[in-house]
């Protein structure tokens, strides 16, 4: 064992001796002349001389051979070039990587979405992304769900966080990420509140707080109100649900939002100021909305994707759903 590991020590000592010389003997193995190959590296040519002369020490066999006034490389030499050439190829694959890797940490990427996704979901997805690849810089635009898509196609957007998804077309392709359940909110002492299923017929005749047009969820209660086959008393639009809800919790109204990751569904903050809201289920199989990633397919060339937009889009696509599946299950109670 100990002839072992003395060979052992050996062969790594000779390694690290021949390693300074190896693109030396890969440029001679080019040229096959040591004037030639003193040139092309820029050094003396008794440097090339003394370096082969070291390297055929160190492995034990002549190199080069003397031809009449010129040189010729050895057998061994002749063995041993391809070898050389992989050793270095390698290693220059292994260098263009790292320094391929620097170059996409430095990137910008550019992500419109909706409100709703602002204080949460987004920001996990970051995270996510950021644990890994720390430097590149994100460009946050939010607002409605027609403003996002259109930042898109516009190209002012990298990507799109939206509900319910994107449809995809000939410019943009879209994958969904998770759906979550939409809820009643009702004010904290409407006769509603007590229950925990409600039907939509029961709000019939109830002042409704709905989302702008424009917005995600508007055109998800817009449906979920054909299908009980009315439609409902607008008393205010709004451009976020914390307004919407707001609204609802000083009585003003009732409202369908997502959830709003009280686990309980409940706020009441200030009861002697009659303020306060509750969450309930909704009877109807549309009462959910599905969120997804929306993004411009791209030529190539000068308008190919970047790497950081390209690296955050898979991890987005291949570990969001997974990573946003808890967060949703605790929002909503589930």
């Amino acid at each position: 064992m100990k002839r072992m590991g003395g060979t052992v020590e050996i062969e790594q000592k000779q390694l690290s001796q021949l390693l300074p010389l190896l693109p030396l003997l890969a440029e001679l193995g080019r040229t096959r002349h040591v004037t030639a190959t003193a040139e092309a590296l820029g050094v003396p040519q008794s440097t090339v001389s003394r370096a082969i002369a070291r390297a055929s020490s160190i492995i034990g066999t002549d190199l080069l051979l003397r031809d009449g006034r010129g040189i010729r490389l050895t057998p061994a030499a002749l063995a041993l070039l391809p070898h050389i050439e992989t050793a270095l190829g390698e290693f220059q694959a292994g260098l263009d990587l790292v320094r391929h890797e620097a170059e996409v940490v430095r990137g910008r990427i550019a992500v419109s979405f909706q409100h709703t996704f602002g204080e949460a979901m987004l920001p996990l997805l970051i995270s996510a992304f950021r644990s890994r690849h720390p430097q590149p810089a994100f460009v946050l635009s939010q607002g409605a769900r027609d403003g996002c898509l259109a930042e898109l196609a516009a190209g002012d957007a990298d990507l799109a966080l939206t509900a319910p998804v994107a449809t995809p077309s000939r410019l943009v392709s879209s994958a969904a990420l998770y759906r979550e359940p939409l809820r009643l909110v009702v004010h904290h002492a409407h006769p509603l509140a007590g229950r925990r299923t409600v039907r939509l017929a029961e709000i019939r005749q109830e002042p409704f707080v709905a989302m702008g047009p424009g917005y995600g969820m508007r055109s998800l209660t817009d449906a979920l109100f054909r299908e009980a086959g009315f439609r409902p008393r607008i008393a205010f639009e709004s451009q976020d649900s914390h307004t919407a809800r707001g609204l609802v919790s000083a009585g003003l109204g009732v409202s369908i939002l997502p959830p709003s990751g009280s686990i309980t569904g409940r706020h009441t903050p200030e009861q002697s100021a009659g303020l306060g809201w509750v969450e309930l289920a909704l009877a109807s199989d549309l009462a959910f909305r599905e969120i997804g990633l929306a993004w411009r397919e791209r030529r190539g060339g000068a308008d190919a994707e970047p790497d950081p937009v390209r690296l955050f889009r898979e991890l987005v696509l291949s570990e969001g759903p997974a990573l946003l599946a808890g967060f949703v299950r605790g929002r909503s109670g589930a």
